[in-house]
């Protein structure tokens, strides 16, 4: 009855009403929202130690606590999890542990959760939702969500461990939201929590097909995650269609019980007319150009994080989704929410989220070297921190945040590691926009290129592609330094066969479109190697996909790793043993 009236009462405009208040003065709340945390947690033994007593205002707060990384909070997580019940780091009780997905660092991060995570997440939930809904209406129907839990284990203390995502879709406040903003899951909870992948998805698009007219929006964490399931789809629309016309789920396909009983309810009996129509809609396709429109005829937007890593996917979504709008979801991390997307119009590649002032006190780290460039890597003196509205248009910062409500264990001026770009204000809160993770780069020795600039080199490159009609499929790189000089190798996997010689043009782009002058300089003095192109099987990096869910990993969570580091062999062992050709760069070649 409750969760009736709560979806009967949610009100869009109100809910833009709302964030126009709390952005009219941002710095106001700010300032208030850090009195709050200081408040409840001043008790605690990590802000006890630091001297604060008591005191809540930002120059106190900012003299006496220090910035801080994971690495520095490590030994408090640990203690948490080994079962300390103490305030540690929050007044309120941990009740779990969130996992990162490790796709980042090739190692995943324990972060403290408790109830006040599931707040926050449904605060910028129903913001975001808010600004499509103005942008995009949707009537009452559901959601093709492709989400997936992954898999829980007992921490030394006794806490639940899993990945954040997987402890806000097992909360009644995420179903209850969801009905409210008209994004009720076609797939029943035992699909969303199965244990197999594959399975999951298959049932994903199953239950989306029987669901076809209803279906509103559809929808991934990730963008990655709703182009696997339509390249899946290609390979498995002929068993959908079987299953439908027979009233029966494969037996080959899906094996647990639980999902098979759910499905199986859903399926109830043969349908061979919808399984006709899915069959005339798949064959009448030009290289699935447009399926998801064709399949779901009433579906108004595709939506998902389609920014920084995600942008290298945006392409190929686009494809599937035909004049379907693309929508950037909301901005945030492991460790906590960042902001909204206010601007659902915009094309993803140019999405900025609007901060929320009141989800944890931000401060912005200037990014800059002596001639004034902006630069991601560590190896500068670094400028002050300045508050949320302070920061200017144009500029580029890394992100420190403290968090609001307990909402992710409580982390003081905690480097997120993402830099950002100002890309304007909305009322007096920065709309920023992610341009690459800080730190993680290819780096041999003077030179530094970061995840960006990997990707603006491969998105070159890939333009000699397109001239033979081929694209690539996903891609990494390593500094290879087992010997000297070391190099760059970047991995691509691509859809078709290519010929040697435009693989070695391609090569060639790759090693030109490195700009930094310390990589420049280091190619042309011959301190760093040619740049190796290394050519992979065709489904190698589901491979790398399934090592990571092997190891806990969700799938909602999943990123495939731009920058492999040395640290993280089993992904180098994997990408290394599918590669199938390699070419070096003769761009330096004299």
């Amino acid at each position: 009855m409750l969760e009736k009236k709560e979806a009967a009462e949610f009100s869009g405009e109100e809910v833009i009403a709302e964030f126009e208040e709390l952005t009219r003065d941002a710095a106001a709340v700010q300032r208030e929202t850090l009195r709050r945390i200081l408040a409840e947690n001043g008790g605690t033994e990590y802000l006890r130690r630091l001297g604060l007593a008591g005191r809540t205002d930002p120059d106190s707060f900012r003299a006496c606590v220090p910035l801080a990384t994971h690495a520095d909070l490590e030994p408090y997580i640990a203690r948490i999890a080994d079962g300390d019940a103490s305030a540690v780091l929050t007044a309120k009780p941990v009740t779990s542990i969130s996992l990162s997905s490790g796709t980042t660092q090739g190692k995943r991060k324990y972060v403290p959760f408790n109830h006040e995570l599931v707040k926050s997440t449904m605060q910028i939930y129903r913001t975001s939702y808010a600004f499509r809904n103005r942008a995009f209406p949707v009537e009452k129907g559901k959601a093709l969500q492709f989400i997936y839990g992954s898999r829980q284990f007992t921490t030394k203390g006794g806490l639940t461990a899993t990945t954040a995502t997987t402890n806000v879709y097992r909360s009644e406040e995420f179903a209850a939201t969801m009905r409210a903003i008209q994004s009720q899951c076609c797939s029943p909870d035992a699909v969303i929590f199965g244990p197999d992948f594959a399975q999951s998805l298959y049932c994903h698009l199953l239950c989306g097909l029987l669901f076809a007219d209803e279906v509103r929006t559809v929808s991934a964490t990730f963008a990655h995650s709703v182009v696997l399931a339509f390249q899946t789809f290609e390979r498995v629309w002929e068993e959908l269609c079987a299953d439908i016309r027979a009233g029966a789920l494969s037996p080959t396909r899906v094996t647990a019980p639980a999902v098979r009983q759910a499905v199986s309810a859903l399926l109830a009996a043969p349908n061979p007319a919808l399984a006709d129509a899915v069959a005339r809609k798949c064959a009448g396709l030009s290289n699935w150009y447009g399926v998801i429109p064709a399949l779901f005829p009433n579906a108004r937007y595709v939506h998902g994080i389609m920014t920084g890593s995600m942008e290298h996917y945006v392409k190929k979504l686009r494809h599937y989704a035909g004049g379907l709008p693309l929508v950037a979801s909301e901005y945030g991390a492991s460790e906590g929410w960042v902001g909204a997307n206010v601007d659902p119009e915009a094309p993803p590649e140019s999405a900025a989220f609007a901060v929320l002032p009141n989800i944890g006190y931000f401060e912005f780290i200037p990014l800059k070297t002596s001639e004034g460039r902006a630069c991601a890597d560590a190896s500068y003196a670094e400028a002050e921190p300045v508050g949320l509205t302070e920061v200017a248009v144009g500029e580029h910062y890394e992100v420190v945040m403290t968090t609001f409500a307990a909402s992710f264990g409580r982390l003081y001026r905690y480097r997120l590691g993402d830099v950002v770009q100002v890309a304007g204000f909305y009322n007096s809160t920065p709309k920023l926009k992610f341009v690459c993770r800080r730190n993680l780069m290819l780096s041999i020795n003077i030179d530094k290129n970061s995840e960006q600039d990997l990707q603006l080199a491969v998105d070159s490159a890939a333009k000699i592609l397109a001239e033979e009609k081929l694209e690539v499929v996903d891609y990494s790189s390593h500094a290879d330094v087992s010997r000297d000089p070391g190099h760059y190798v970047v991995f691509w996997e691509l859809n078709a066969d290519a010929g040697d010689d435009v693989l070695q043009s391609c090569c060639d782009e790759l090693d030109r479109s490195f700009a930094d002058p310390g990589y420049v300089g280091s190619r042309k003095a011959r301190a760093i190697g040619p740049l190796e192109l290394r050519v992979l099987q065709r489904g190698t990096f589901q491979k790398v996909l399934r090592h990571y869910l092997a190891h806990g990993a969700a799938v909602s969570q999943f990123k495939s790793p731009r920058c492999v580091a040395p640290s993280n062999s089993g992904v180098l062992q994997i990408l290394s043993g599918n590669a199938v050709k390699a070419f070096f760069s003769t761009a330096y070649d004299d």
